[in-house]
Formats: structure tokens, C-alpha cells, sequence
């Protein structure tokens, strides 16, 4: 059967690719069409608009931004939403908070519909290759129809629960991905001031016990000052006001990511938006050079 996918971004574009490589029968759709080229290249069927993805297929991925987002393409809040999802199972790969996905999921039950949390661990990169790790949350049945599915775009897929646990589990592990690349960014920072080899301060990282696929892809950007975007500063900063936000709500301390939240905030007003998150470094820079 037809699969459908919403939402070919940093991340969504490479994933869709490694399911169309992969033989999948896609209908994809993007709102820049720009995006949707290498799909349809790859054999993808490129559709005029989110509705006719949901009238061909059954079973659509969402890799979109945020909640609004994903509630204008299912047409939430209005007759079209029933025709939407009813008799489909949705099955939401993006980064929202916890509460939106538990008020999504009802809602499309209570049309008649299926809905799968499946977010992911990994940047563009991983992406590529189809080394992501999904997160799985909902009902057993649901989880396990879309399960195979993922197989061209992850390596692993774990099962964490009820509907929002997925997603939940996504916000732990970014927040240990955020305070990890902002410490690498802040050690880079103090070796680079102090006049080090920066090649030699990349070769103890790597060779070392605290290397892993992040610090070895991220150190050499540091180094080679390479901002081209794998996750952005702008994402990862909105990632960072969701984690925070559910850790307020459940009176948990994160002291660590509130630092990372305040140097995400001023790399952003550097207008580094856009750019990959170690571009972080430039935040510490600029509080180096003012004497902060």
C-alpha cells in the first residue's frame, strides 16, 4: 500500500528518501514544493496538497515543526479533520511537548483514527544514512502495524509506553545531547584560547573514553569552525523550551539546561539561528570577548 509523508525538512527529506530507496510506495508533500524534487526523482508520488495525501494512502508519517504545524495539515479544528484521519493511523516522528501529543492522540481516536508518537534520536546525518533511533508510544496494535515500516530510516526502534512516554523519552535524551555538545563547545573554546593545537585537542577527544558518534562528528566541526547545519541552533533552542517546560511542571531541577537554554538564546540573537548547534561556541565567544 501507498505511505504517506508530511513535512520534508533537515530531517524529514533525508527520511523520506531512505524509504523511497527502499522500495516504499510514498506520497509525500511539503509546503515549499522545492523539497519535494528529490522524492520525486527517487519515485515518489508528489501530491498537490496534505489532503490527498491522507485520501491515498492509510498510514502517513509526520516530520513537521511544531504542533501548529501538524494541526494545519490534518486540518485539526475543522470537518476536514475527520477525513483526515479516520480509518488512518497518524503516526507523529516531530518534537512537541508531551501535552500536545496526549491531546493529538485523543483526538484522533475519537475520529476513528490510530495514532503512533514515534520522535527520533539523531541529526541529519544519522538521517542519511538511516541510523535513527524512534521512540515508540500508543497502542501495542497501532505500534506494531508502522514498526516495519521505520526499518529504512532506523537502526533501532524502541517501545517506551503509552502515549506521551515517546516523547517524553525524546526530551531526556536531548537534554543530555544539549548539555553534551555545549560542554564539547565550551572545552574546544578553552583549548583554542590557550593557544592548544586544535588538531591534537580533536585527536585526544577521539581517542579517548568519552568519544562517541556526536563528540567525533561535532569536534571536527568545532575545529574546522563548520556551522553548516545538521540540527539548528532555532530547533534546538525550541527543543530546550519544551524540556524545561516539562520539567517545571513535574517540580524537576535542570540547572544545566537552563544554562544551555540562556547560550542557545544568545547564539540565536547572534544570528546564528540557522546554524548547527555547536555554532553555541560563538555565544561563548562573544561573553569571552565582553569580558562576561
Amino acid at each position: 500500500m501507498d505511505i504517506g509523508f508530511i513535512g520534508l525538512g533537515v530531517m524529514g527529506q533525508p527520511m523520506a528518501l531512505n524509504l523511497a530507496r527502499a522500495g516504499t510506495q510514498l506520497v509525500v508533500w511539503n509546503r515549499s514544493p522545492d523539497r519535494c524534487e528529490p522524492l520525486r526523482a527517487a519515485g515518489a508520488s508528489v501530491a498537490a496538497h496534505p489532503a490527498e495525501v491522507f485520501k491515498r494512502t492509510r498510514v502517513v508519517f509526520l516530520m513537521l515543526v511544531d504542533g501548529d504545524a501538524i494541526d494545519a495539515v490534518l486540518g485539526r479544528g475543522s470537518s476536514q479533520f475527520t477525513a483526515n484521519v479516520a480509518h488512518h493511523t497518524i503516526v507523529h516522528m516531530g518534537t512537541t511537548s508531551p501535552d500536545y501529543s496526549r491531546a493529538l492522540e485523543a483526538d484522533i481516536r475519537n475520529a476513528g483514527g490510530s495514532y503512533v508518537e514515534a520522535p527520533v534520536s539523531g541529526s541529519r546525518k544519522p538521517a542519511e544514512a538511516g541510523q535513527l533511533v524512534a521512540m515508540l508510544a500508543g497502542e501495542n496494535a497501532a505500534i506494531e502495524s508502522v514498526r516495519p515500516l521505520l526499518e529504512p530510516m532506523c537502526h533501532q526502534t524502541i517501545v517506551c509506553g503509552a502515549v506521551p512516554n515517546g516523547l517524553l523519552m525524546k526530551l531526556a535524551v536531548n537534554l543530555f545531547l544539549m548539555t553534551t555538545v555545549t560542554g564539547l563547545a565550551e572545552a574546544a573554546h578553552f583549548a583554542e584560547r590557550h593557544g592548544l593545537d586544535m588538531q591534537q585537542f580533536r585527536a585526544i577527544i577521539d581517542a579517548g573514553q568519552m568519544a562517541s558518534d556526536i563528540s567525533r562528528v561535532k569536534i571536527l566541526k568545532l575545529v574546522t569552525r563548520d556551522f553548516d547545519v545538521q540540527g539548528s541552533v532555532t530547533n534546538v533552542l525550541e527543543v530546550n523550551r519544551l524540556i524545561a517546560e516539562a520539567a517545571r511542571e513535574a517540580g524537576i531541577a535542570s540547572p544545566l539546561l537552563d544554562v544551555c537554554f540562556a547560550l542557545f538564546g544568545e547564539t540565536q540573537a547572534l544570528g546564528h539561528g540557522r546554524a548547527d548547534i555547536v555554532a553555541v561556541v560563538q555565544a561563548l565567544e562573544a561573553r569571552t570577548n565582553s569580558g562576561k
